[in-house]
């Protein structure tokens, strides 16, 4: 999803000469640039607050001090807001790092959306308030905390930046999100908390790295503060004017530099030359984005931090995304490894339910996606015909652009026995598509990372993918001669090397001994967090 209102970049048909890592070198050795006072009166903007449910004092952490003080920030987190896997990363990430480590200390920073308002009000608790300068607004800004597992969560309130029916797509993300970078270095002093790393994630939290380095780099407090910077996707920039540098973000024109790209700012490329780290969620991703296509024109500033860039795969919470214990499937249907059998059960049941034709041999494949180009959704509807002349069903779960939302209720229409189109985004339904297909098709352009094709694998559906990004760090092609492999790829942007996968899919799913070995290796396939874990502490010790 475009979060920021973005246009396709232009190609950048040649790097900037001047060398701005210098500028950022500079930013943090010399105090920071006070906004140019103004004649009138600043103004404060007043937030309508509900009072507090609960207020608590604020007092010293009374364990010892932990060696590592990691601090997540991010637009969202499970188990409180996730739109996609960005959410779904920060709520288990910390997790599997307190599992891996005992002298670390792990937080995360979120805004305090509406949905966690209306949903988890009664569980947080009230730490106190402060107040943003942003340019020449004075904002409310409320903390709010809780506690899950290990992890200490602290929300930023802000009702008139943040009680708004979605996270994402307004006319002033951009100011939501520079407050929001403010207020996580601002309430520091107030939870007497001072990272060792400050952790950020995508364009929304990349000012905080921004800040740190230019207006922030005269705080003797924060100085000693190392980050990191994870891009999860760099389609989306963080894209704006250049005339709205101090108004909006509030930073001088002396650090333009820093965050100018292609006549605009560009908050990710500012993140990239502020941060200690670059980190991507794949190693195969993090190769990519240093070509054109997969940086989205920022390739110049890629190649030019290419040392500091890393790439580790994501996991999943396979505590959450498991068929013998999911709340969603009836437990007279739940299953593992021993039980895969019980796929078919699962499958008739939601063959009924989508009123599709009731046959457990017929071979069901699934998608759950984002209706957008690089997707692969083109691919896929180049596919459908001649896929719907193969033995199967399909079954699509999504939303999306609206034009892919018309042709798969067309291709629904076309073929009411084989083809059912959801348009939604349904966790239920999720659950038991996971549960029910036997195959789950990603032909995505490029792909950072990818979580659907490893919960798949969770619940013992065979993932069929292009070989990009994650997906092809995680699925390996399966070899019937040396009995190898996890699922099944192909490499060219083709629908009919899409059609080719599927079909050699299905011929393994018609020879049942070779099928019920292959599922057996995919559902026991570890794609726990704990091996990505302790990449990340290493990488958390470079800078500690």
């Amino acid at each position: 999803m475009n979060t920021s209102n973005e246009t396709k970049p232009k190609r950048i048909r040649k790097a900037k000469t001047q060398d701005e890592n210098e500028i950022v070198k500079s930013a943090e050795t010399t105090e920071a640039v006070k906004p140019p006072v103004k004649s009138r009166k600043k103004k404060e903007v007043k937030d309508n607050q509900k009072k507090p449910l609960k207020s608590i004092k604020v007092v010293a952490d009374n364990k010892p001090k932990a060696a590592k003080k990691i601090l997540f920030v991010s637009s969202e987190a499970a188990p409180f807001i996730t739109t996609g896997g960005l959410g779904e990363v920060i709520g288990a990430l910390p997790k599997a790092l307190y599992g891996e480590a005992d002298n670390i200390d792990v937080r995360i920073i979120i805004p305090f959306y509406e949905q966690i308002m209306n949903k988890f009000t009664e569980q947080l608790e009230f730490v106190g308030k402060t107040y943003v300068d942003l340019g020449w607004r004075h904002q409310y800004c409320g903390i709010y905390t809780a506690k899950v597992e290990n992890v200490i969560y602290y929300f930023i309130d802000n009702e008139y930046y943040f009680k708004r029916a979605d996270c994402y797509g307004f006319f002033d993300d951009g100011e939501r999100f520079a407050f929001f970078g403010k207020a996580v270095l601002d309430i520091l002093e107030t939870l007497d908390y001072v990272p060792d790393i400050i952790h950020t994630h995508d364009w929304q939290s990349a000012l905080v790295s921004i800040y740190l380095r230019t207006t922030y780099s005269w705080k003797d407090e924060l100085k000693n503060i190392k980050t990191i910077f994870t891009i999860h996707n760099m389609e989306y920039q963080g894209r704006y004017n250049m005339s709205i540098l101090h108004d909006i973000f509030d930073i001088p024109q002396d650090f333009k530099k820093i965050l100018e790209f292609d006549g605009e700012i560009n908050l990710m490329k500012g993140a990239m030359m502020c941060s200690d780290i670059i980190s991507t969620v794949s190693p195969s991703y993090a190769k990519e984005i240093h070509d054109y296509h997969y940086a989205y024109g920022l390739d110049p500033i890629v190649n030019m931090q290419s040392t500091r860039i890393r790439g580790i795969l994501n996991g999943i919470d396979v505590n959450s995304y498991n068929p013998a214990t999911d709340e969603i499937i009836d437990e007279k249907r739940r299953y593992d490894s021993d039980s895969i059998d019980k796929k078919v059960e699962n499958k008739l049941y939601l063959q009924n339910r989508l009123y599709l034709p009731e046959a457990g041999d017929i071979p069901m494949i699934c998608i759950i996606t984002r209706l957008v180009r690089h997707k692969g959704i083109d691919l896929l509807v180049g596919a459908i015909d001649e896929l719907a002349e193969l033995p199967m069903q399909f079954v699509l779960l999504g939303k999306g652009e609206r034009e892919y939302e018309l042709l798969f209720e067309s291709f629904q229409e076309r073929y009411p026995d084989k083809i059912r189109a959801v348009i939604d985004f349904n966790n239920e339904l999720s659950r038991l598509m996971y549960a029910a297909a036997d195959m789950m098709i990603m032909p995505s352009k490029f792909e950072p990372c990818g979580i659907t094709q490893m919960i798949a694998s969770r619940y013992g559906t065979v993932p069929i993918v292009r070989e990009t990004g994650g997906l092809k760090d995680s699925i390996k092609p399966y070899d019937i001669e040396s009995d190898t492999g996890n699922g099944f790829t192909f490499i060219d942007y083709e629908s009919e090397k899409l059609i080719d996968a599927i079909k050699r899919a299905i011929d393994v799913y018609n020879s049942k001994d070779e099928w019920r070995k292959l599922t057996g290796r995919v559902i026991n396939w570890d794609f726990s967090w704990k091996q990505s874990a302790k990449e990340y502490l290493k990488m958390y010790d470079e800078l500690i």
